[in-house]
């Protein structure tokens, strides 16, 4: 097998070298980009601060296949085994509700302490570590809103989560040596007609820049702050809208998250790439599948996670976008489910790199669109998997679906038996 692969990336390599791609140099650019791993789809969004609890805010993980995380040692081991048959760099991106604590720790108060177990973990798998603060699933947030809550008691109390999440960050940042990703997303929103739509955002506003007003070393945190269209509950008035977010990652020059399935079904987020980049410092990416919206399913190989990567690679902005997976599927195996998901993130990421984009971008300046649209499908066909199943086997994980042997050996031993 090992020598099949070896011939047919050979070839393939003449094959790109042909149009103008080093393939080794897309290899070893690949090997430059984490993509960070969601903890959530080990657990279904449970946490441990209170694991039986209703989701709340519009979250929903549907589904009840068996060997669900229950703990973070688990979590952690469930993690390690999907790290281990994904190829590349990774990250691993917690919520605030993945604490470990052998008491109970209000939100506003939670510490780096509480967290130190998933740096030492981080630390001695070289991940980086990426933070939200969990502003849902709580008796504070019960009636839908929080940073733009009216009672200005509850609105405090987020607050100061959100501000003690960015100190936890920022120690993620401190201790690993590469800055975390803080996202902050909040259900805020009314389920039927809204007549003051202004005072909710007139007070997110205000909370957030109080929650962003202590100075961060950018080597250790990035603020970044996510939209959504709706939620359920939420369905005729999201408080953080695209509009909102957009205007205050630009005027606060803090970094935007775009997730896949915050938008209108027939909006895609590849298209908002070019533009968002224009005003905002950083892009934070929730790649996700939507499925009539925003449903959370695992990531394919499919039309729009390509034209995400090709949009980061085509524009040249690796270092200004960071790559997130969000998605949570509780009906099939949630080992697997990191693995496809992730797995395909990667591949869409090299066929982008493996595109002659200097070519195709010299036909368009020419204005020889004939050939931009020939050359764009021919390269479709290009041994692009010959490349991939080299790459894995590089850093020894199985180049085909050989992995799922490996998660079902792991479901049949420590899965099932929880």
């Amino acid at each position: 097998m090992t020598r099949l692969i070896e011939q047919a990336f050979a070839l393939a390599r003449q094959r790109f070298e042909d149009v103008g791609i080093d393939v080794e140099q897309a290899l070893a650019q690949l090997d430059r980009i984490p993509i960070s791993m969601h903890c959530w789809q080990g657990d279904d969004v449970r946490g441990f601060e209170n694991p039986q609890g209703a989701l709340t805010g519009g979250i929903q993980a549907t589904g009840n296949y068996p060997g669900r995380a229950t703990n973070a040692n688990q979590l952690r081991a469930d993690l390690e085994r999907a790290i281990s048959l994904i190829p590349g760099p990774k990250r691993v991106n917690l919520h605030a509700i993945y604490l470990e604590s052998e008491t109970p720790v209000e939100r506003n108060a939670i510490e780096p302490a509480h967290f130190r177990h998933w740096v030492e973990w981080a630390r001695t798998h070289r991940l980086g570590l990426d933070f939200n603060p969990s502003c849902f699933s709580h008796p504070l947030s019960s009636d839908g809103f929080t940073l733009a809550h009216a009672d200005p008691a509850i609105r405090r109390f987020w607050i100061e989560h959100c501000q003690a999440s960015r100190r936890v960050s920022a120690y993620f940042g401190e201790q690993l040596g590469t800055p975390s990703v803080m996202n902050i997303w909040v259900p805020d929103g009314m389920k039927d007609l809204t007549v003051d739509r202004l005072a909710p955002r007139q007070r997110l506003l205000s909370a957030l820049d109080e929650v962003i007003s202590q100075p961060l070393d950018p080597r250790h945190h990035i603020d970044a702050v996510e939209s959504k269209l709706f939620g359920i509950g939420a369905e005729s008035y999201t408080v953080g809208s695209n509009e909102f977010y957009m205007g205050y990652a630009t005027s606060r020059q803090v970094a935007l998250t775009l997730d896949a399935g915050h938008f209108h079904p027939t909006e895609v987020i590849s298209d908002k790439i070019s533009t968002a980049m224009l005003f905002v410092p950083r892009l934070l990416l929730h790649v996700s599948r939507p499925v009539r919206w925003d449903s959370d399913h695992v990531v394919l190989l499919d039309d729009e996670t390509q034209a995400i990567a090709h949009e980061i690679v085509r524009h040249n902005l690796l270092d200004k976008v960071h790559i997130g997976l969000d998605f949570f599927d509780a009906s099939i195996n949630r080992i697997a489910a990191w693995v496809i998901g992730t797995r395909n993130a990667r591949k869409a990421l090299l066929r982008a790199l493996l595109e002659p984009v200097e070519l195709l971008r010299r036909l368009e300046s020419d204005g020889d669109y004939t050939a931009r649209l020939a050359m764009l499908e021919e390269q479709k066909s290009l041994p692009w998997q010959a490349v991939w199943e080299a790459y894995c086997l590089r850093h020894d994980v199985p180049a085909d679906a050989g992995w799922l042997g490996e998660v079902r050996q792991y479901e049949k031993q420590i899965l099932n038996q929880r």
